[in-house]
Order: C-alpha cells, then sequence, then structure tokens
C-alpha cells in the first residue's frame, strides 16, 4: 500500500516530502527537471541516481509524479518514459504547431554561434554534440536545440563507440541556402580552416 501511494503521488506531494526531509535546494525534482531538459536522447533512472547520488527508485518515483503532472496540466510538453529511458518530447497536440513554427516562424537572422555550429554539422556531418563543442570550444547544447526547433538540422542515429546522439542537416537547410546538394556547397577551406584538425584531434583524444 505504502509503494502504491507513493507512485501515485502528485509532483507537489513529492516535493514537500523532500522539503520535509531536509533535502535542501535543488529539490530531486528540480534536479531532474534540469537534467531532462539538457538530455538530447532518453536517460535511464540508472544513470540519473548516479549523478545525483540518491535511490533509483526516489528518482523513479519523482519521474513518474513529474510525467503525471505535466499530463494533468496539459503543458505543451511531457515527459515520457521509453525503452532506453526518460526524455522530455513535444506534446503530440502540439506537433502540428511546432512543424509550422520550425518553418515559418522564426524569422531571426541566425546567431553567430548558431551560423559556425551549423557550418560543422553541414561540412562533417553526422555530428555529435561533443564533437561539435570539441570544435567550437565552446557548449552547444542550447545552440542545437535551437537548430533541431527551426527544422535546419535533425537527429539522426547515434554513434557506435559512444552512443551519443548524431546529427545532421535537413532538406530545409538546402532549401534556405539555395542549394540541392551538400556537394554545392563552398570549400570548406575559407570559412573553417581548422575544422578537419579540430575532428582529428578529438578523435585522437578519445582513443588513447
Amino acid at each position: 500500500m505504502g509503494d502504491a501511494n507513493l507512485e501515485s503521488a502528485t509532483l507537489s506531494d513529492a516535493i514537500a516530502a523532500e522539503v520535509e526531509a531536509g533535502l535542501g535546494a535543488p529539490t530531486l525534482a528540480a534536479a531532474l527537471e534540469a537534467l531532462l531538459l539538457v538530455s538530447d536522447e532518453p536517460v535511464s533512472s540508472a544513470v540519473f541516481a548516479d549523478f545525483l547520488k540518491t535511490d533509483e527508485n526516489d528518482v523513479i518515483t519523482t519521474l513518474t509524479a513529474l510525467m503525471r503532472d505535466y499530463a494533468a496540466a496539459d503543458r505543451g510538453f511531457e515527459l515520457r518514459q521509453t525503452a532506453d529511458g526518460w526524455r522530455m518530447y513535444t506534446a503530440v497536440t502540439c506537433s502540428d504547431l511546432m512543424t509550422r513554427w520550425a518553418r515559418d516562424g522564426q524569422r531571426a537572422k541566425l546567431t553567430q554561434a548558431a551560423l559556425e555550429t551549423l557550418a560543422v554539422i553541414a561540412y562533417k556531418q553526422p555530428m555529435t554534440r561533443a564533437r561539435i563543442a570539441a570544435i567550437r570550444g565552446v557548449n552547444v547544447d542550447g545552440v542545437v536545440r535551437s537548430l533541431v526547433a527551426r527544422g535546419l538540422i535533425t537527429e539522426s542515429g547515434t554513434d557506435e563507440a559512444s552512443q551519443a546522439m548524431l546529427y545532421r542537416t535537413t532538406p530545409l537547410f538546402l532549401e534556405r541556402l539555395g542549394v540541392e546538394a551538400l556537394s554545392e556547397l563552398p570549400a570548406i577551406s575559407p570559412l573553417l580552416p581548422d575544422i578537419d584538425d579540430a575532428v582529428d584531434l578529438f578523435d585522437a583524444m578519445n582513443a588513447s
């Protein structure tokens, strides 16, 4: 009976229990939300528990409470549990809206950071976020999410060695550039002269 009550707890119940227990800030719920927002692939409860140094059953209980709370609040996003773990997704009811937004709603020019990230992916695709970050020398999580939202890049399987998500450009990317194929892109050297050396260095570091 106790386990059933825990599983059916609302998000507010879960947070209140943590505060009462004196676990401090951030709460487990807040920590999990933060990690979910920057995760581009499903993450298992075991990985969350290991990273947060907490009990896996507590992680599962809190994730379940979050999932139910989002569903009850009719959010534009939802938390799903798949065979590979937990991940945030756009709500199904908003899928058409997101497609329209990616194609027509974001007319603002891309930032310099977005252009550089897009160039790296275009010339060396498919690429993982770690590879892109190694080449650019900065965290690219937010930029990658923005490019995915705009429909300019998309997920393209996982890297065999690291199992990290791979990204490649989309037909919309070519359309926006006014070309029909990647082979029509200009030579890489004037744009990113050090990209090949950076990729070789990244591969060498991972192989050691």
